[in-house]
Formats: structure tokens, sequence, C-alpha cells
């Protein structure tokens, strides 16, 4: 066997999907699971971290000075039980490639975010959620089993069973238990690529929040774009899509006669070239007034594909470079059911101060799961991306601060910038994990540029 020197991979310069972070590591690739555990063991005092495909947005996927894994290396279906539905898979495989592999199978994957370019180990390590959280919870209430090198560099078969507390602290934990090296996943059945998608246009936050409150649980996916510039009368103004996967029957029945068929595309990348400042004011407020005109005020069983629904952004590559050179944020906190008041003063803030966004959405989420630091917890949850521009801290800050004292948090995987002294009031049982993970890696060789800067590691 070959081993992996971890001093001989190539230097590269990372950055989150924010691209406000950029940080220099030795980047390593190894094909094989002998060679993931040849890096642990061999790693110097600046650590090492797994990193999937980059979309985190801030820090998690990087590790100044230190080694980072390249998770991608080791992609692919080790098993695959289409009876029931259950898959054995690399960590480093997408949920690009799964989609490709399954939807024709008829299996689609449990959970799915606003992006397919994540990998199976990304998803686990973020616990990500996705327009379903409210039905069937995250990434990691449908993780079977998992292996995982721990800081020791010896291979631990976690599930929720087997080992729970080292399983449950790595979902959510962000890469910093261990390298996930391949997981056991329980599919979702789907008879069709197609979305039956109902859609609603409402004309303030009061009314988008009510039809979702009255409406949602009858819907398997739920999600609410919202217009963070509209103020006054029309503040929260949204466009609400619902929906279900159709039935073969259903897409057979609209004309479409090849219903399991599943080709995403890829429009253009976009070019590095875009100057910091285009996504301002008023470019934002034209691109919301237009996109919320256009939308039908009322649509019923409308035919959608799965990247239309899931995954528009997708269509176009490297879309994050509109925002130029300075990059942007992405803050996304949830609040309980009763602190519901705050997604209301947080649009009132954030539209009070100008601030332009154009991807903005509303989601009910239902109870969390085990995970020490899994984000989601039953209430709303809030997303927003903002161009960095002066000024920004002071705000957030005090909103941060808010979402904490209201029992909230925010999403470790979108983070770049809150105050460490907030974690563990966001995450209760902060310590609880630390305590596992100190068992698992008890000299610290996982270490991220979010774990220092959170006081993690």
């Amino acid at each position: 066997m070959s081993r992996v020197d971890p001093t001989a991979g190539r230097e590269q310069l990372l950055w989150g999907w924010g691209r406000t972070s950029p940080a220099r590591a030795t980047v390593v690739a190894p094909e094989r699971a002998e060679q993931v555990v040849d890096v642990v063991r061999s790693v110097g005092p600046t650590g090492v971290v797994a990193r999937g495909l980059g979309r985190s947005y801030g820090d998690p996927a990087q590790n100044a000075g230190g080694v980072v894994l390249d998770g991608t290396s080791r992609s692919g279906l080790l098993e695959l039980d289409l009876a029931r539905g259950i898959a054995r898979m690399e960590a480093g495989t997408s949920l690009d490639d799964l989609m490709k592999w399954l939807v024709p199978l008829g299996w689609f994957v449990p959970v799915t975010p606003g992006t397919r370019i994540v990998t199976v180990g990304g998803a686990i390590a973020s616990d990500v959620h996705g327009k379903n959280h409210h039905k069937k919870g995250s990434w990691g209430n449908h993780v079977l089993s998992l292996r995982l090198v721990d800081g020791r560099g010896e291979v631990r078969d976690l599930s929720p069973t087997e080992e729970p507390d080292l399983f449950w602290a790595t979902v959510g934990g962000m890469g910093l238990t261990g390298i996930i090296l391949d997981a056991t996943v329980q599919l979702q059945a789907v008879s069709s690529s197609r979305i039956l998608v109902d859609s609603d246009r409402a004309a303030d936050l009061d009314e988008v929040m009510a039809l979702m409150i009255d409406g949602d649980d009858d819907y398997d996916y739920s999600v609410a774009w919202i217009d963070v510039m509209a103020k006054g009368r029309r503040l929260g103004r949204s466009v609400l899509d619902r929906g279900r996967f159709a039935t073969r029957d259903e897409v057979l029945a609209a004309g479409v006669h090849r219903p399991a068929d599943y080709a995403p595309h890829h429009l253009a990348s976009v070019p590095d070239l875009f100057p910091s400042g285009l996504v301002n004011h008023l470019t934002v407020k034209a691109f919301n007034e237009l996109w919320f005109r256009k939308s039908p005020a009322r649509r019923r069983d409308a035919l959608m594909g799965i990247e239309h629904f899931f995954h528009p952004l997708d269509m176009v590559s490297d879309w994050n470079r509109v925002y130029g050179r300075r990059g942007f944020i992405q803050w996304q906190y949830v609040v309980p059911d009763e602190a519901s008041d705050f997604v209301r003063y947080s649009l009132e803030r954030i539209s009070g101060a100008g601030l332009p966004s154009f991807l903005s959405v509303l989601k009910r989420m239902g109870p969390g799961n085990a995970g020490h630091l899994s984000f989601p917890i039953a209430g709303w949850t809030l997303t927003i991306d903002i161009p960095v521009t002066a000024g920004l801290d002071e705000l957030f800050d005090d909103l941060d601060r808010r979402v904490a004292d209201l029992g909230g948090r925010l999403y470790l995987a979108k983070d770049s910038r809150m105050d460490p002294a907030l974690l563990a009031q966001m995450y209760p049982r902060l310590e609880e994990w630390r305590e596992i993970r100190d068992k698992a890696d008890p000299q610290h060789r996982f270490r991220s540029d979010l774990g220092r800067r959170l006081g993690l590691v």
C-alpha cells in the first residue's frame, strides 16, 4: 500500500462559497481508506479537516497553514439495495451524482439543501436540511450508519445505536470529530422526476406566515422567497412554493413520456470579472420587483423538474462571483415558534438598513434531532444573502444576540462572523459535544478555521 505524506500535497488558496476569508493550506487527496488513516496518524500540530465541494459559505472546510483532505477523491456507490432503498456510498460522493444515478431507479435523496453540489460527508457534517424539514428532518435523521476515522487513526463504526454519542456528535459536528469514510443512508422512494407545485403570492409577512401555518402540513416541501427590500405594509411580501413528487401516472397525463428521466442542465459559468458593488440597493430592488410581479398570484399543480424546484441556482455555475471580489455573507437563523415575532423584527431591521438581498427564503422547521451541534429546532428559519459592505457587523451582532436570547441559533455551515461568546448559548449541548470530541480526538488533530474562530478547537 502506498502511503500518503500530508506534507507532500499541493499548497492551495481555499475559501468558502461566500469568498470572504481565503486561507492557504496543504491539500492531499487520498484515494483509499487506509491512506486517510495514514494522513490522520501523521498530521502535524496544525491538524487536518476534510473538504468536499466547498459549498459551505464560511470557513469550516479551511485550515490555514494546516492540511485539508480532499474528500472528493473517494466517491461512488458501494452497495445499493433497490428493494429497500438503502445505499452505502463513499463520503465524497455528491448529491448531484446520487440523483443522476438513483432517480431513474425510483429513489431520491432523503433531504436536499438548496444546492445538489454537496458531498455526503459534508451533508452529514453540516446536518443539512431542506424544504421538507417540517416532515422529514435533516440528513442525520436518515443516516443508518457511518464509518469514521477518529483522532487516533482508528476506524469506528457508528450508528444511532452503536456508539450513539459519537455518531450524534459527528452529525452536525462540522468535521471536527473525525473524517467520515462512508455512510449508509435510507433513501426516499419516488415514481417520477417531477414535482407538483402549488404557488401563492403573499402581499406581506403576516399573509405568508399564516399560509405556512395553516397549510404546510399538507405538503412534503415548502419554501417562501421573501422580498427583503420591501418596507411598510409590503414588508415580507413573498412567493410561497409548496409541493410533492408527482406520481408516474400524473406525469404521463401531463404529456411527459419518460417520467423518470433526470438530466440536470448547467448554463455557462459566471466569469470572475464582476466588480464588488454590482449587487446593490438599486439592482436588487429592481430584480425583486420583477421576481414578485412575474410570479402567479395563485397557481395549482404546476409540473416542475427537480432542478427548477430544488436547485435553480445550480443551473448557473459559479454564481457566487456576481457579488465581486469582496464576497458576501449568508446569514441564517432559526428561532422557536414562540419567538415568531422576531421574523418581522429582523426583516424590519434589514429592510430599514437598505441591505440588498435577492436570495432570501423563509421556512418552517420541525423538531430537531439528537445532534449536539445540529442547527434545526422547531420554529422559523430565515436565510439572507448580503454582499460584504461597511457597517454589517454592528447590525448583525445585535441581531445575533437577540437570536440567542430567544432560544434560537445561527447555522454554523453558513456562518463567517458570529461572536464565539454566543456559541454556548445558542448550542446548549456544546460542552457535552466537547467531552465526546476530546475522547475521540484527544490530541485535537481535526482543526479548521471555523473551529479556531469559534473556540471549538
